[in-house]
């Protein structure tokens, strides 16, 4: 989705040229993702240096003197980040150390979490659970970390390209965060985005066939919203029922469920409140119109 929507806007028509966009999309995603992943790696070790400063200062001031200094950098989740080999060596395969060259980067994000009222609450907290923990450290990605403007900036500056995708991998993160527990395995926090070839082969497909009838895809979409105007569809929303068309018709060994409630979800996580609600009811209709006129076909087990 996020691959057709920036070649939308490149206009790259050469089919090669998709696929290599579409690979490179990948894989700079991801680079991404490592790099919000390590931020708070980052964050742990800015933390324990000034924990360490202020052992050693004779007056502490209001903002380090809590009953327990070390409760943050001693956050089961974020100690479970910090530990993480798999992590780091993702991070020195790609010689990936922006945080080092950027380091005020760093240093605005922690300045920011400490002067939050989430943070204050969360160090006068006693005692310690990992769900307590874990609750902390989402929120605090999800209302300092991922909207810091600095942040947003520099991603905006360093890959244009990453604009696009920075909505797509924080709400990946989130999910991934929230769900996390005191015995997650490594490879939790570092998912393979491709399983294997075949994998990559679906995705170049539907991309190409996507793309290739693009304007036949339009159309099935514009005959079942007579009284929509085409400016007046949210663009992801346009993109998101192309591709469930192309799939529902020239993809005969998925079944027609699995593609309606895979765009379904993708719609609630990085559309708008209503889209799936929306997309269901144009998928629904055309189902309906597929079937009754042998339009589409599914064959495989279990498939009619």
């Amino acid at each position: 989705m996020q691959c057709i929507y920036a070649l939308s806007q490149t206009r790259e028509e050469s089919l090669d040229g998709q696929k290599k966009f579409l690979k490179g999309s990948i894989e700079n995603m991801y680079v991404l993702y490592l790099l919000q992943l390590s931020l708070f790696t980052e964050l742990h070790k800015l933390a324990e240096k000034h924990v360490l400063h202020d052992e050693k200062k004779y007056l502490s001031d209001e903002k380090t003197n809590w009953r327990n200094p070390r409760k943050f950098i001693d956050n089961l989740l974020l100690l479970q980040l910090q530990s993480n080999t798999l992590l780091k060596e993702q991070l020195e395969k790609r010689k990936l150390k922006n945080w080092y060259l950027n380091e005020e980067y760093v240093k605005i994000v922690y300045r920011d979490l400490v002067d939050s009222d989430l943070y204050k609450t969360y160090m006068k907290e006693e005692g310690r659970s990992f769900e307590k923990d874990r609750e902390f450290l989402t929120e605090a990605f999800k209302q300092i970390i991922a909207p810091n403007e600095k942040i947003y900036e520099y991603f905006e500056d360093d890959r244009l390209t990453w604009v696009d995708d920075i909505p797509l991998v924080n709400t990946f993160l989130l999910k991934l965060m929230r769900k996390a527990a005191h015995d997650t395995p490594a490879s939790y926090f570092l998912p393979e985005l491709l399983k294997d070839q075949a994998d990559l082969d679906f995705a170049n497909e539907l991309l190409t066939k996507t793309l290739l009838k693009d304007g036949e895809w339009e159309k099935e979409v514009e005959g079942k919203t007579p009284n929509w105007d085409k400016e007046r569809i949210a663009e992801i929303d346009f993109i998101l029922l192309k591709m469930a068309i192309c799939e529902l018709l020239s993809f005969s060994s998925i079944p027609e469920k699995v593609t309606i409630n895979e765009y379904l979800e993708i719609a609630k996580e990085y559309s708008t409140p209503k889209s799936s609600i929306f997309i269901n009811g144009i998928l629904d209709k055309l189902v309906k119109e597929y079937k009754e006129s042998g339009k589409m076909r599914k064959s495989g087990r279990g498939l009619l």
